[in-house]
């Protein structure tokens, strides 16, 4: 639509309310902070949104593996072979043994039950997040087979520091005259790590592979094969040949089942916010309308003039649509930039109004990240640019059509 100097003049000078218009010039600036409060919410939300999902993910396949396969019988045995066959399939990068279990730490009396997870220093290494996750001590008696490698979070609850002894319960017990007798073990605090992920650094204990042979009482055997695909995303491609090479006793699954129930969750909880926070959008909207409207009625005589000196309809509901349209442009622009200035600081941001506030607005314990996140998707900021815009735009017809259609003639009698 292309507007004439005289009608961008006369819809310029419609928004520069006289005193006696105060009350649509009240409506217009709520309208105006509705849809830039409305677009910047949209945008922060949709990047917090966005930022847990990747944090999540890149955390998850850090720690986990791509696709594993594990036996249904529980144990695997002799697993050399399989881990060397599976590291051949075009598309895996490495194939890694390892055995999780869950077993019970003691500290000083005080315990609780953990997921302890038995593999090689190499292994531990290879993984790519927890390679660079160590915070505090070393992996010497990790290596020799004397020592663990707890969470910073465990560390911190239980005032643990490398070098301190913790003791190791197995839930499989050895058979004596008096019963089962759990079978327990004294291991040294090699290391901490911290992954950043409340989840992990609370309940996970990293063990040597040949202590957690002994410990569990598996001989030679591990019980899962971890695998590291080249592309995460195109899982079920290499799940479908590792099913070929593996025999029936054995199951694969990949990272989409292990944890779909939690990014399905994920996913509906930001389309539900999405929806409704687009309705600020819209209510913002129903404001521009009612502003309009009211506009319309305070400017008959002018719009009654203007046609009698020879503007047209069309000429009408343009300089009305490009009214209120600006105040669709200028809140949109203004909540964009708010928007993005806020998703990129989030992190700063929030620490500030903790430590003004006192008080503690992300939970580690709830959102499992011990940062809050932020990744702004430029597609979705574009939408929801491109939306609002739309919505004020449309906001503007029915009052542009009433100004359009007002009879000159009428508008002077009644005036």
């Amino acid at each position: 639509m292309i507007f004439t100097p005289f009608e961008r003049m006369l819809a310029f000078r419609y928004l520069r309310a006289r005193k006696s218009e105060s009350f649509v010039s009240v409506i217009s600036a709520f309208s105006f902070l509705g849809i830039m409060l409305g677009v910047a919410t949209l945008i922060i939300v949709m990047s917090v949104m966005n930022g847990f999902r990747t944090e999540l993910i890149d955390r998850i396949l850090g720690l986990n593996g791509h696709v594993n396969v594990s036996s249904t019988t529980g144990s695997l045995r002799p697993y050399e072979n399989w881990v060397d066959v599976l590291s051949e399939i075009e598309g895996v990068e490495i194939a890694l043994p390892q055995i999780e279990k869950q077993a019970l730490l003691s500290v000083r009396g005080a315990s609780t039950g953990v997921m302890v997870r038995g593999l090689s220093s190499e292994s531990f290494k290879a993984k790519p997040v927890l390679g660079r996750s160590i915070v505090a001590g070393d992996m010497n008696a990790f290596n020799d087979g004397s020592g663990v490698i707890i969470g910073r979070e465990l560390a911190l609850r239980y005032r643990l520091k490398p070098n301190d002894e913790v003791v190791m319960l197995s839930p499989q017990g050895k058979a004596s005259p008096f019963g089962t007798i759990p079978r327990s073990r004294r291991f040294v605090v090699s290391g901490i790590f911290d992954v950043e992920m409340y989840e992990y650094n609370q309940g996970f204990v990293f063990m040597p592979m040949v202590a957690a042979q002994q410990f569990f009482d598996l001989k030679d055997a591990i019980n899962t094969i971890e695998i590291f695909t080249v592309d995460s995303q195109k899982t079920p491609l290499y799940m479908e040949e590792i099913a070929r090479k593996i025999p029936v006793d054995m199951r694969v699954h990949d990272w989409r089942e292990s944890n779909g129930s939690f990014f399905n969750a994920l996913q509906v909880e930001r389309n539900v916010m999405f929806l409704i926070l687009t309705l600020i959008i819209i209510v913002a909207a129903f404001n521009i309308v009612s502003s309009m409207i009211m506009l319309v009625k305070d400017k008959g005589r002018d719009i009654a003039i203007v046609r009698t000196m020879g503007a047209s309809r069309r000429s009408m509901l343009k300089i009305f649509i490009l009214t209120g349209g600006m105040i669709g442009v200028a809140g949109t622009t203004a909540g964009a930039a708010l928007g993005i200035g806020f998703a990129t600081n989030i992190e700063s941001i929030r620490r500030s109004l903790e430590s003004l506030t006192g008080t503690e607005l992300f939970s580690a314990e709830i959102y499992f990240l011990t940062k809050l996140p932020a990744e702004i998707n430029w597609n979705e900021v574009v939408s929801v640019i491109g939306m609002a815009l739309a919505i004020s735009l449309l906001a503007t017809v029915y009052p542009a059509w009433r100004a359009a259609k007002l009879d000159p003639v009428e508008a002077l009698r009644y005036e």
